[in-house]
C-alpha cells in the first residue's frame, strides 16, 4: 500500500496526506506558513472561538487570517452548540476558508466547562447538529476533531463519528485518547483501526503520539487511516513533514543539520515579528526554542539566554554560540 498520496476532503484536493494539527498558541499563520513550506499538505489554524467571531472580536478574527502561502485555509471552530456556530458563520466566511473544522477534542477545562471541545463527546447529537448547520450554510467541506470518548467508561467515538458523517462531514480526525487521559499514557491506535473499519469509505485522519516519521509510518500501517495529523511532534519541528514524506516514498530520510534548524527557527521568529511585533514575538518564541534545538550540542546555554531574549539580535547572538 502506498501510504503517502493525494487526498480529497469534499471538494478540496490536497497533494498529500500529512497535516499540521490545530494547536492553540502554536499554529498561528507564521508557523503554518513554515510547515507548509516544509511539506505539510494542510495546516489547521489555532482553535477559533465561534462566540468570539459572532461578537466580532478582533483578536479572535486575527486567528483566522490566511498565511501568505496558504492555498487551503482550514479554520477550526470551537463552541458548545449549533446556535453559537451558526452565529459565527457570516464572520468566518469573510476569510474565505476552504475547510471548516469543529473541535470536539480539546480537553482543557476552560474549554470543556463551557460545553465545547471534548465536552461535546457527551452529546453526539449536538455534534451532528453543528456539522449540519455548517454544511448547509457555508457549502464548505466540514471536518470534525474528536477523541475516543470522555473517559474509559464512555468510549463513544463510533457514535460521534456516525453523527458527524450522517450530517455531512467530509472527514473525521481522531486523537486516540479519551478526554480524561489528556496526553498520557500511550495513545490507543487500535481505536483508529476500529474507526476506519466501521467507516471504510470515509476519510479518517489519525492523531496521537506522532513524534517522528517512523511513528507516522507505523500509524498508517497499523490503522489504515487515510491521513495523519501531527500535533506536539510538529512543535519546533517543521521538518517532520518532509522527513515523513521521504520515509514513506523512499524508505529513508536525512535529519536536518544544526544549521538548518537554526535557519528555520530564525525564519519562524522573523515571520512572527512581522505579525505581532518584535518584543511580543521574541517572548512567544521562547516556548519553541527547546524543540528546535532538541539534540543540538551546546544548546543548554543558548536556551537559557533566549529564555530572556526580547530582540531578534539577542536571539541571533545566542544562536551564534552554537558550533556547526
Amino acid at each position: 500500500m502506498r501510504h503517502f498520496h493525494s487526498i480529497s476532503i469534499g471538494n478540496v484536493n490536497l497533494d498529500g496526506n500529512l497535516f499540521l494539527a490545530p494547536m492553540a498558541g502554536y499554529t498561528d499563520r507564521a508557523y503554518r506558513s513554515l510547515c507548509l513550506e516544509k511539506g505539510a499538505s494542510l495546516a489547521y489554524t489555532e482553535m477559533v472561538s465561534a462566540e468570539g467571531l459572532a461578537r466580532n472580536n478582533e483578536p479572535t478574527k486575527d486567528l483566522a487570517v490566511r498565511a501568505d502561502n496558504e492555498k487551503n485555509l482550514a479554520v477550526q471552530l470551537f463552541g458548545p452548540d449549533e446556535d453559537t456556530i451558526a452565529r459565527s458563520i457570516d464572520v468566518v466566511m469573510k476569510f474565505n476558508p476552504q475547510l471548516l473544522d469543529i473541535n470536539c477534542g480539546c480537553p482543557v477545562p476552560k474549554v470543556t466547562r463551557t460545553g465545547a471541545g471534548s465536552a461535546l463527546m457527551k452529546n453526539p447529537k449536538t455534534i451532528g447538529k453543528m456539522v449540519s448547520v455548517l454544511v448547509k450554510e457555508t457549502g464548505v467541506p466540514v471536518t470534525v476533531k474528536i477523541r475516543t470518548g470522555w473517559d474509559c467508561s464512555s468510549m463513544n467515538y463510533l457514535e460521534c463519528a456516525e453523527q458527524a458523517f450522517d450530517s455531512g462531514a467530509a472527514a473525521v480526525c481522531m486523537h486516540a485518547r479519551t478526554k480524561t487521559q489528556l496526553y498520557t499514557p500511550t495513545a490507543h491506535w487500535e481505536y483508529l483501526t476500529d474507526l476506519k473499519k466501521h467507516f471504510p469509505d470515509k476519510v479518517i485522519i489519525g492523531s496521537g503520539d506522532l513524534f517522528t516519521a517512523e511513528d507516522a509510518l507505523a500509524m498508517f500501517e497499523q490503522t489504515g487511516v487515510d491521513a495523519v495529523s501531527f500535533a506536539r511532534g510538529a512543535i519546533g519541528n517543521p521538518f517532520i513533514f518532509e522527513e515523513t514524506r521521504a520515509l514513506l516514498e523512499k524508505g529513508s530520510y536525512e535529519e536536518p543539520s544544526t544549521e538548518e534548524k537554526i535557519s528555520a527557527l530564525l525564519i519562524h521568529l522573523h515571520r512572527l515579528c512581522g505579525l505581532i511585533g518584535e518584543n511580543r514575538a521574541c517572548r512567544e518564541m521562547r516556548k519553541h526554542v527547546s524543540q528546535y534545538l532538541k539534540g543540538v550540542a551546546g544548546s543548554v546555554k543558548v536556551k537559557r539566554i533566549t529564555s530572556q531574549a526580547v530582540t531578534i539580535g539577542e536571539y541571533t547572538e545566542a544562536l551564534n554560540l552554537l558550533e556547526y
